[in-house]
């Protein structure tokens, strides 16, 4: 049933390329543990040992200020489809935002969608698979645009002003790094 890893394996990122969606929890030493559902075409498999996602602009900022805290996180993904199967990477993130090394590195592996703030890597330190039996199984309707038409109808302007004045500081007052260059 479950297996440990060191790394990703060919099998293992062909499950990661097939899911429409993906989780990313990430926590400091002290405070709320964040739990976030990402969709979209955002995520990429860069490396046995190396994985970043495509961050959209939302309410908060929670991973970034994670990562500068202790960077500790959890990515995982689930098959909703008849063959069962749980994927969790675990490791440290690092964010970075437009401009930054690691966004220069690694921005023409995405598509730059509206909103679009920051690159989100994780460092795998280890992959663990489980049986994921009690998972449902479910069908993809459709992919949602509304977060994307959303920033596309804001404006890039509007959009920087709303990352100035909400994504600075977590929701338990830790800095994101937002802003700081």
């Amino acid at each position: 049933m479950a297996e440990f890893f060191d790394a990703l394996t060919e099998k293992l990122i062909a499950f990661i390329e097939a899911q429409p969606m993906f989780f990313i929890a990430s926590a400091a030493r002290e405070g709320r543990v964040n739990l976030s559902p990402k969709g979209l075409d955002t995520f990429r498999v860069f490396g046995p040992n190396l994985v970043a996602y495509l961050d959209i602009t939302g309410s908060g900022n929670e991973t970034a200020a994670h990562a500068r805290a202790d960077g500790r996180a959890t990515i995982m993904f689930c098959s909703f489809t008849r063959n069962p199967l749980v994927l969790r990477l675990y490791g440290r993130t690092r964010t970075g935002a437009p401009g930054s090394a690691l966004w220069r590195e690694y921005e023409d592996r995405f598509e730059l969608l509206p909103g679009a703030r920051q690159i989100v890597a994780l460092d795998i330190e280890s992959c663990h698979t489980a049986c994921g039996f009690g998972v449902p199984v479910m069908t993809m309707e459709r992919k949602r645009s509304t977060l994307t038409d959303f920033w596309t109808s804001k404006g890039e302007a509007e959009t920087a002003r709303y990352r100035e004045e909400n994504n600075r500081v977590s929701i338990d007052g830790l800095p994101t790094g937002w802003g700081e260059g």
